[in-house]
C-alpha cells in the first residue's frame, strides 16, 4: 500500500512524539493480569529474538543486509517489533490498545518503512533485485542465509539494548499493574 510521499515525510517526524503517545496509551489503557502477561510473553520474546537477530546483521548504510533474518524478510526489526508490541498488548488485556497499536503501525511504521526502502534503493543498487526476491514483512520459510554470521559488535552499535530495556519496562508496568489492582 504506497502512502503520499508528502505523508511519509510528515509521519517519519511524528513517529518520536507517537511513541510517546502509544507509551501514554499503554498506561491508560492496560487492564493487565498475571495470566494475560504469561499469554503475551512468548510472543513478546520472539519479537525480541527476532530484533536481536537482526540487529546483529544490520550494519546500517555501510552495507546491504541480506544474511541472517534478512534472507527471510526485508523488515525483521519491524517485523519483530510487531510481535514484540502484539505480546505487549496480550499482556495488556485491552481491546482499545490493540486498535491503537495496530492504527499506529498501519498509519505511521508503514509509511516509514515505505520511505527506509525507498532510501536503500538509492544507497545500494543491488537493493531492487533483493526486495524482488524476499518479502517486506511476511517471511519466507526458504532463503539463502550466506553472507556474514550474527555480529556482537554490530548489535552493540545498533544499541538493541533499548529494545530490550523498553520490553523490560513495559513487563514491570504491566506486573505491577496485574498485582497491584
Amino acid at each position: 500500500m504506497p502512502f503520499p510521499k508528502p505523508y511519509a515525510d510528515a509521519v517519519q517526524r511524528f513517529r518520536v512524539p507517537g511513541g510517546f503517545a502509544l507509551l501514554a496509551a499503554f498506561f491508560l489503557l492496560s487492564q493487565p493480569t498475571v495470566e494475560s502477561i504469561l499469554y503475551g510473553l512468548p510472543v513478546s520474546l520472539i519479537g525480541v529474538w527476532i530484533r536481536a537477530w537482526a540487529a546483529g546483521h544490520l550494519a546500517k548504510n555501510e552495507d546491504l543486509a541480506m544474511s541472517g533474518p534478512y534472507a527471510h524478510v526485508r523488515n525483521p526489526l519491524y517485523l519483530g517489533s510487531l510481535f514484540l508490541a502484539g505480546g505487549v498488548v496480550i499482556g495488556s488485556r485491552s481491546w482499545w490498545l490493540a486498535l491503537v497499536f495496530t492504527a499506529a503501525f498501519v498509519f505511521i511504521y508503514l509509511p516509514v518503512i515505505q520511505l527506509e526502502e525507498e532510501h536503500l534503493r538509492k544507497l545500494f543498487p543491488a537493493y531492487a533485485s533483493y526486495a524482488g526476491r524476499v518479502p517486506s514483512l511476511r517471511p519466507r520459510v526458504s532463503g539463502s542465509a550466506g553472507g556474514r554470521g550474527f555480529r556482537w559488535e554490530l548489535y552493540r552499535r545498533n544499541k538493541e539494548w533499548k529494545a530490550v530495556a523498553g520490553y523490560l519496562f513495559a513487563l514491570a508496568w504491566l506486573l505491577f499493574r496485574a498485582t497491584r489492582y
